[in-house]
């Protein structure tokens, strides 16, 4: 069932995407008088297609990682003299602008959309209180503690662990001074604690932030009895069974799931024994804990759950906003993720961000079928974040996408000519290499995760 939603997840994500973000090149084209030869979603073998009154032929093709839209150019193409003011090539460079830039434009309306919605559906959060501090960490140095509520981080409200971690993961490979604004139970006052960062979480391949500055949320107590195995986990392998509670880990008690959890986590691929009581008798069970990540990110892995439990009412937070309310948080959330995304692509090619965290479409199409499967709202906002992505990236710079087109137009403008098509030929060149470069360190990125 999982590989159907990845499926039919990914389908939906890039069909809508994509074709958003062609109509708005083929929209403006068609409001500056350009003729568009073809509108294309997907590459290669047409599936699908038909014509319009204009002479457009639409397209839906057999290899959906991608689309085009074609435009008549005399660069491409002869063009009959009675079709020339439709040219493409013959519009000012202004209108050459406004056509190419639409695309990226449609993917940051088309997120704000999806975040407006998501706005007035609201969300069940759960309050970002403080369970536990580890001794010795950032957080315990800066005089944080158990039962604390995060309100804000750097002067940015925090209704959740989620906003939370947005928060954190700006201050990635950074040094300086990082503001928690905090409050006890019951408490009307609010305390700011600082955080002293130094090369925070530089180069790490995949990053916690909350864990690592020693903060351990809230959650409810879990008995360790076990609900669920992988069939191809150590647990299932070692021969547990569901109904298993789990009494010590290598000797020590273990009376909640949490305890089992950073247990297993920090010790990949090592050789541990599980007292278990099973029917009323209680044995030892040796089990040898598999290795998930590469390197210092390689945690330990179990294979095995807990029944989910019920959250208290007053550690939960309904928000939700109205129609007008939203439109407001619908650019706001747009304009962070784009920033976010911009700075971790500027940390990434100096090194302050690791490159592993770059993803590919292997991963795009898991967490697309984990996001349909778990709802339409989680669905909605992988949609949004994706598609902001897709509008940064292709604004780059980078001769072959929007932004590199754009570049050669600014330079137009200014100069009051066009680049040299040799010119204009090497950066194509430049930008395909980069393109290339960049897609197959995200595709073995995302075999390595496999």
């Amino acid at each position: 069932m999982s590989a159907l939603y990845m499926i039919i997840g990914t389908l939906v994500a890039l069909g809508v995407l994509v074709t958003f973000h062609e109509f708005g090149h083929f929209w403006v084209a068609r409001r500056c008088g350009v003729k568009v030869l073809r509108f294309s979603v997907g590459f290669g073998t047409p599936l699908l297609r038909w014509h319009d009154r204009q002479g457009t032929e639409f397209v839906i093709a057999a290899i959906p990682l991608g689309g085009y839209v074609k435009m008549l150019d005399e660069r491409e193409a002869d063009v009959a003299p009675a079709q020339l003011e439709q040219s493409f090539n013959r519009k000012s460079v202004g209108q050459r602008i406004a056509i190419t830039a639409a695309g990226p434009i449609a993917n940051f309306l088309l997120a704000i959309l999806f975040f407006w919605l998501l706005a007035m559906l609201g969300s069940q959060q759960v309050r970002p209180v403080i369970g536990n501090v580890e001794p010795g960490s950032l957080a315990a140095v800066a005089g944080l503690g158990a039962g604390q509520e995060i309100v804000a981080i750097d002067g940015k409200s925090t209704s959740g662990w989620g906003a939370v971690n947005l928060q954190l993961v700006r201050r990635l490979g950074e040094s300086g001074s990082l503001r928690i604004d905090v409050h006890g139970e019951g408490a009307s006052t609010v305390d700011s604690h600082n955080v002293v960062l130094d090369s925070w979480l530089k180069g790490a391949d995949e990053p916690d932030p909350i864990s690592s500055l020693g903060i351990r949320p809230w959650r409810p107590a879990v008995a360790p009895v076990l609900a669920e195995l992988d069939p191809k986990g150590p647990a299932q392998a070692a021969g547990l069974k569901t109904g298993d509670r789990l009494l010590t880990l290598d000797g020590q008690a273990l009376t909640d799931w949490q305890q089992v959890v950073d247990n297993v986590r920090s010790r990949a691929g090592a050789k541990v024994v599980l007292g278990v009581e099973r029917d009323g008798t209680r044995t030892d069970v040796p089990v040898t804990l598999a290795s998930r990540g590469e390197g210092k990110a390689a945690s330990g892995y179990l294979g095995a759950g807990v029944a989910a439990v019920e959250w208290p009412k007053e550690m939960l937070r309904e928000v939700s906003y109205g129609p007008l309310e939203a439109v407001g948080e619908g650019l706001s959330r747009t304009w962070n993720m784009s920033v976010l995304t911009l700075d971790s692509l500027k940390k990434m090619l100096f090194g302050e961000l690791s490159v592993k965290n770059l993803s590919g479409p292997i991963t795009i199409a898991k967490v697309a079928g984990a996001s349909a499967q778990s709802g339409l709202g989680d669905f909605l906002n992988f949609l949004a974040y994706l598609s902001i992505s897709l509008g940064v990236l292709n604004l780059l710079p980078i001769p072959v996408l929007d932004g590199g087109h754009l570049l050669f137009y600014l330079v137009e403008w200014v100069r009051g000519r066009p680049l040299p098509d040799r010119v204009q030929g090497w950066g194509v060149q430049i930008g395909i290499s980069l393109v290339v470069g960049v897609m197959l360190l995200a595709l073995i990125n995302d075999l390595g995760r496999l």
